[in-house]
């Protein structure tokens, strides 16, 4: 079997859940995981000394980002990203087609790929299938995605099936330009919030064959249910020996559920951005650091957590340094919040190798539930 693939190691007898090891040429990734996201070849507050030593197995970082600064040549010339960032493990890149479709009236879609205008000076670039993966290539990604428009929600049954029967072609020119055999490379399933639609997009990627799947456009204004929903839609029509990846998701309760119904990899900025706001994820829910209540208070953030953050520091020193607007609140928020989420994920692995997953979900929310007052 090649260096590079994907082991189906374990499944839920009373969910989708699945335990999985994914081979990367950089190392394994052990599966449920959380990909810290570094957006510009950096995870925001964090040095990779302080990533690895929270348990983190591979990060995201963005073509459209890097693409314009410092330039993918750039950084190729300088080894790649890996040692232009100080990072040995697994990286995937995103394609940048989120990016590029959010910026609205600085850009124009056609069957060639997009024209946009850079958000930092102005200047027109074109990004199509064939150069987000030339850049990727160039960057030393180990995990690429495909090229693909990020449907907005509410958009028409018109406007979606023309988007997501572009993203489909988009998907078989990407695997065509693609020259290095030995990263991993993932198609992306749209069709925004209709199920048909969906799987239809599901059924060709599979047909192309692709290393990985992901979920995308989801996480874009549609409540949890209806996120869960078009989960549930899609997850099952995907290759049960390849890794499944929700893109974008989201809050602690978010990546349970998918977990539940059959997701393997995830990414959000949910932990950073909040940490940077002086919020805290904890067992007992989120927590404001910022509240008075917490100006005397010698407590950890969060009790049972056994990162640095929770050994060292009491809520009260963690407030004075947000209400001082210390740069130290933010690595110290950050370093806590992805501790967290790198912890959730490595108790669902063991509870999926234990086979308690349902208890562990279970325990999630009950746990939740006692102890809000905690932080209410």
């Amino acid at each position: 079997m090649a260096e590079q693939h994907f082991d189906l190691l374990q499944r839920d007898d009373r969910t989708q859940a699945r335990r999985g090891r994914l081979h990367t040429r950089r190392g394994v990734i052990e599966t449920p995981a959380f990909m810290p996201v570094g957006t510009q070849g950096t995870v925001k507050g964090m040095l990779p000394e302080a990533l690895v030593d929270i348990g983190a197995q591979v990060i995201l970082a963005n073509t459209y980002h890097l693409f314009l600064r410092p330039g993918h040549e750039l950084v190729e010339r300088l080894g790649g990203l890996h040692r232009f960032m100080h990072w040995d493990r697994p990286i995937l890149t995103d394609s940048g087609g989120f990016q590029v479709f959010s910026l609205g009236d600085l850009r124009k879609i056609d069957e060639n790929g997009v024209v946009f205008q850079s958000h930092l000076d102005g200047a027109r670039h074109v990004l199509t299938p064939e150069v987000s993966i030339a850049v990727q290539e160039s960057l030393g990604s180990d995990i690429i995605m495909a090229f693909d428009e990020c449907i907005p929600h509410p958009a028409t049954r018109d406007y979606t099936a023309l988007s997501t029967d572009r993203s489909g072609r988009w998907a078989q020119r990407c695997k065509a330009a693609r020259r290095d055999d030995d990263a991993l490379l993932f198609g992306i399933v749209q069709g925004g919030m209709f199920p048909d639609l969906r799987r239809k997009s599901a059924d060709e990627l599979v047909s192309i064959g692709f290393d990985g799947y992901a979920l995308g456009g989801l996480s874009v204004g549609e409540d949890a249910d209806l996120m869960y929903a078009m989960m549930e839609q899609t997850l099952p029509h995907l290759p049960q020996d390849a890794p499944r990846y929700v893109m974008g998701i989201g809050t602690p309760e978010n990546l349970i559920e998918a977990v539940a119904r059959g997701a393997d990899m995830f990414d959000c900025v949910m932990p950073t951005r909040n940490a940077r706001n002086g919020v805290l994820f904890t067992r007992a829910g989120r927590l404001s650091i910022k509240q008075a209540r917490y100006r005397e208070d010698s407590g950890p953030i969060d009790p049972d957590c056994g990162c640095m953050v929770c050994r060292q520091y009491s809520r009260a020193y963690l407030r004075h340094l947000y209400q001082s607007n210390e740069i130290l609140a933010s690595v110290l928020n950050t370093h806590h919040n992805l501790a967290y989420y790198l912890d959730l994920m490595a108790g669902a692995r063991s509870a999926l190798d234990a086979g308690t997953f349902t208890a562990y979900r279970a325990d999630f929310y009950q746990r939740r539930a006692r102890l809000a007052d905690e932080i209410d």
